[in-house]
């Protein structure tokens, strides 16, 4: 049985992938395919289409805007490579025009290639959507058993959460998924908050983060801060402590008074809907209510900002 040839566009679905234990037929991957370590060795068949490691958090959001606007890709497909590849199976999102290239960039990449190959799109907006997904994404490449049980022991482990959280005092936390301009948490995040017995009512369950105003932050009075930067990773989101600490009145917030902010590995657990949301969940568990939860994560999952 010749086995699949596989291109994946989108980071989530190359850890359902490897997952799944479909690394060998995975054949070509975008720039931010990273996790499991292996990934970064696959071709790299798509790229962004700006400089963003040279540019500020302000000047990405602009530009980013500003192509959204002009109806532009923010990213760049090889098609070249891509047709050399000769993938069966080529996975994608149409969830978030940021995230990865969507339904527009794949009608164009995939027009030429022959035969053509099949398009799963990933669209998730929560978490049983994303569960779902690995579902599907066995089903199309006759892992199906392997997918369902992965799920099974996702949905157990999140069960746990909720039930070891279960009666705690709720706790107000503000989720910021950008920190200039500044954006609330989205899609699966509240849903995930809410399990380990935290609140955060700007958040926005089952839909994108949007740009809010700081004013609704100091309103809520937060008394835990999460900082998940969209993208990045944690020693990129240490590094942009100095913007939330020059944002007004940031030194009135309670999360800040009593030392409970911290910095996330965005990348690993909140942006990509894959298998370690669940390591996601269990992270905000353990900074939302440490005292019902101990986190045995790597020590490079957070940061907690040090009182000042």
């Amino acid at each position: 049985m010749n086995k699949l040839r596989i291109v994946s566009f989108l980071p989530a679905a190359t850890e359902m992938l490897y997952a799944l234990g479909l690394g060998d037929e995975l054949v070509g991957v975008s720039h931010e395919c990273d996790f499991p370590p292996e990934a970064k060795a696959k071709p790299i068949v798509v790229k962004p289409a700006l400089p963003l490691e040279t540019m500020t958090l302000r000047e990405i959001d602009v530009a980013v805007s500003a192509r959204l606007r002009q109806g532009l890709s923010l990213y760049q497909v090889d098609e070249k490579l891509l047709a050399q590849l000769q993938p069966d199976l080529i996975v994608t999102q149409n969830l978030c025009q940021v995230c990865a290239p969507s339904g527009n960039e794949m009608t164009v990449a995939v027009r030429s290639l022959q035969p053509t190959p099949q398009v799963l799109y990933l669209t998730p907006h929560s978490l049983a959507e994303i569960f779902q997904n690995i579902i599907d994404l066995g089903a199309a490449t006759k892992r199906n058993l392997e997918a369902k049980s992965i799920v099974t022991q996702a949905q157990a482990r999140l069960s746990a959460i909720a039930e070891r959280a279960r009666g705690a005092k709720a706790v107000r936390v503000f989720f910021m998924e950008w920190a200039d301009p500044i954006y609330c948490g989205g899609h699966w995040v509240p849903e995930m908050i809410e399990m380990a017995a935290g609140i955060d009512t700007i958040s926005r369950k089952g839909t994108d983060s949007v740009r809010i105003d700081w004013n609704e932050v100091l309103r809520w009075q937060p008394e835990v801060l999460v900082f998940s930067p969209c993208g990045f990773h944690l020693d990129a989101a240490r590094q942009q402590v100095a913007i939330l600490e020059r944002l007004p009145n940031w030194n009135d917030l309670p999360a800040v008074k009593a030392g409970r902010v911290y910095a996330v590995d965005a990348n690993a657990y909140f942006a990509r809907p894959g298998p370690r949301v669940v390591e996601g969940a269990e992270l905000l568990a353990h900074l939302i209510h440490p005292e019902l939860f101990d986190w045995r994560g790597p020590k490079s999952a957070f940061f907690h900002f040090a009182k000042t």
